[in-house]
């Protein structure tokens, strides 16, 4: 864990997103939880140092942001369209899947439910919790419902997955040209401190080099389209992985989600 702002904390090197929290003088506020649970209940040990956690707020709709959601007390605040996704989640699946491959996280998963938020929006909210704001900004790019939490005090923004700071993104649900707005929207913001969905905490400055990398992306499948490429001749002709060492299962399941996503995009 890491104190990146004045009462603020983030950690990111958990399986999964990069929960973060803020403490104000009422208590805690939350920005996702751990996806696994040994994870979460480290985490909630950390965070009842602090005080007690007042607000939850999950950033998207994907479980490694909202799964942790059960280990820790206080109100679950969402996109309305994670609150549907959270809803329509397998729980019996998920837990099967961690009984096979994780004991020690099935472990703490016998009473295990999903928490859904019960207060949603769709374009923005603030919370004033204390002597700090939280401006929740729905920012469309990586998912439809992503959600962007800003708090000027600390002049702090946690981007979601809308940012993957030198890590490879993941396009599965991506409005690619809304993500390039969403992007050039928080460049322009009043914003020192930025925690990516994954990868380490950096500053605005890597703002351009994001969407420089969507840019990419979007370019890349482009020319395959305009090439007459079939999608399998497509997914085989993209390179851009190739500078990142991923495992190559990894790197295979990623190339079919991301240039998939792209080409049914962009082929409209």
């Amino acid at each position: 864990m890491k104190k990146i702002a004045k009462n603020v904390y983030a950690e990111t090197n958990y399986r999964g997103c990069n929960p973060g929290f803020v403490v104000t003088s009422a208590g805690v506020v939350m920005i996702d939880t751990p996806q696994m649970p040994t994870d979460a209940v480290k985490w909630r040990e950390i965070i009842a140092k602090h005080g007690s956690v007042k607000y939850v707020i999950n950033t998207e709709p994907h479980g490694d942001h909202y799964t942790g959601n059960y280990y820790f007390k206080g109100t679950v605040v969402a996109h309305e369209g994670t609150r549907q996704a959270i809803l329509a989640s397998n729980i019996d699946q998920m837990k099967e899947r961690m009984r096979k491959t994780a004991p020690a996280e099935y472990a703490l998963m016998k009473r295990f439910r999903f928490r859904p938020p019960t207060i949603t929006l769709t374009k923005e909210m603030t919370l004033y919790v204390g002597d700090h704001t939280f401006k929740l900004i729905n920012l469309p790019g990586h998912t439809p419902y992503q959600v962007a939490v800003y708090i000027p005090e600390e002049k702090t923004i946690f981007t979601s997955d809308n940012v993957f700071y030198k890590v490879p993104p993941w396009f599965q649900q991506a409005m690619p040209y809304e993500w390039l707005e969403s992007l050039k929207r928080m460049e322009d913001m009043e914003i020192e401190v930025v925690v990516p969905g994954h990868g380490e905490v950096c500053d605005a400055g890597y703002f351009p080099e994001m969407r420089a990398c969507v840019q990419e992306w979007v370019d890349t499948v482009n020319d395959t389209i305009k090439q007459g490429l079939a999608l399998e001749e497509a997914i085989n002709k993209v390179t851009i992985l190739d500078r990142y060492q991923l495992d190559p299962e990894m790197r295979k399941m990623l190339l079919r989600f991301n240039v998939g996503r792209l080409y049914q995009v962009l082929k409209k």
